[in-house]
C-alpha cells in the first residue's frame, strides 16, 4: 500500500490534468478525453503499468471522469442556446448502439490496438480540419440513414478510445454546415451519452490486468477519477465561457492544434 506522500506527485499531475481537461470540455465539447487518455497513458507506464493495460485502463477511466464534466458543459452550453436538442433526439439511440458496441470490445481487444486506434483518429481528424476549406464541406447533413450510419460510427469508435465524442461529433457537424458554436455545445451532450453507458460497461465487464495500478476495478482506475473530476466540473464553464467569445476559425484551429499533438504522441508510442 502506497503512502498518501509516495502517491502526491502522481495526484498533482492527475489534478492539474484535470484543470486543463476541465477547460477544454467547455471549450471545444470533447470531453476533456484527448487530453486524460494520453495523459494517463504515459503516468500509468511510468508508474510501472504495461502500455497494453496502461491503454485499457486510461480508456475507461477517461470515460468515467467525462460523466461529471459532460453533465456540467451541457449546462452552461444549454444557457446560450448552442445545444441541438432535435438532433440529439435524432442521433441518441444510434449513437448508443454505437457504444455498446464499441465499449464491450474494449474488454476484449489488445490495448495496443486502441493506442493506434486513438493516434490515427485524433491525427486524421486534425489533418481535416488543418487542409479542409474555409466553408463547410457539405450544404447539410445527409439523409436518415447517412445520420444513422455517423452516429453509430461516433459512439463506436469514441467509447474505443476513451474520448467524450467532440473530436468525431464537431469536425462532422461544421463540415455540413453546422455553425462551430453549436457543434460544440452538442457535442458535450453527445460526449454524455457516449461516456456514461460506456464507462458502466467497462467497470462490470472489464477485467482489471495483473499489473494494474492501485485503485482499478474493471477497467476503471478510482483514484484518477477522484483526482480529475472534481477540477473538470469546476473549470468546464471557464472554458465554455472562452468558446462564447471565440471566432469559429480560431476554434477550429485551437482544436486541430490539440488533436494534433495528442495523436502524434500516441501514434510514436505505438509504433516506435
Amino acid at each position: 500500500m502506497e503512502t498518501l506522500m509516495e502517491l502526491l506527485p502522481t495526484i498533482l499531475a492527475l489534478m492539474a490534468t484535470g484543470v486543463f481537461a476541465g477547460i477544454l470540455a467547455g471549450l471545444l465539447g470533447v470531453g476533456g478525453g484527448i487530453v486524460i487518455v494520453p495523459v494517463l497513458y504515459f503516468l500509468f507506464q511510468a508508474l510501472g503499468v504495461s502500455a497494453d493495460s496502461a491503454m485499457l485502463i486510461a480508456t475507461a477511466t477517461s470515460l468515467a471522469t467525462i460523466i461529471p464534466t459532460s453533465v456540467s458543459s451541457i449546462r452552461a452550453h444549454r444557457k446560450k442556446g448552442n445545444v441541438d436538442s432535435e438532433l440529439l433526439k435524432r442521433w441518441g439511440p444510434f449513437i448508443l448502439l454505437g457504444v455498446l458496441l464499441g465499449s464491450y470490445a474494449v474488454t476484449q481487444v489488445n490495448g495496443e490496438i486502441l493506442t493506434l486506434l486513438f493516434g490515427t483518429i485524433a491525427s486524421l481528424s486534425a489533418i481535416n480540419m488543418f487542409v479542409g476549406s474555409k466553408s463547410a464541406w457539405f450544404n447539410d447533413l445527409p439523409g436518415a440513414l447517412g445520420q444513422r450510419i455517423i452516429a453509430i460510427c461516433i459512439g463506436l469508435f469514441s467509447s474505443m478510445v476513451g474520448i467524450g465524442g467532440g473530436t468525431l461529433t464537431v469536425p462532422t457537424l461544421t463540415f455540413c454546415n453546422y455553425p462551430a458554436h453549436r457543434a460544440v455545445g452538442t457535442a458535450a451532450a453527445v460526449g454524455l451519452i457516449i461516456s456514461l453507458p460506456a464507462a458502466v460497461t467497462m467497470l462490470i465487464l472489464g477485467q482489471s490486468p495483473a499489473d494494474a495500478p492501485e485503485g482499478t476495478i474493471g477497467l476503471v482506475n478510482l483514484i484518477g477519477f477522484a483526482a480529475i473530476v472534481p477540477l473538470t466540473v469546476l473549470f468546464a464553464p471557464v472554458g465554455a465561457g472562452l468558446a462564447s467569445k471565440l471566432d469559429a476559425a480560431k476554434l477550429k484551429k485551437v482544436f486541430a492544434v490539440v488533436l494534433l499533438i495528442t495523436g502524434v504522441r500516441m501514434l510514436a508510442q505505438s509504433l516506435l
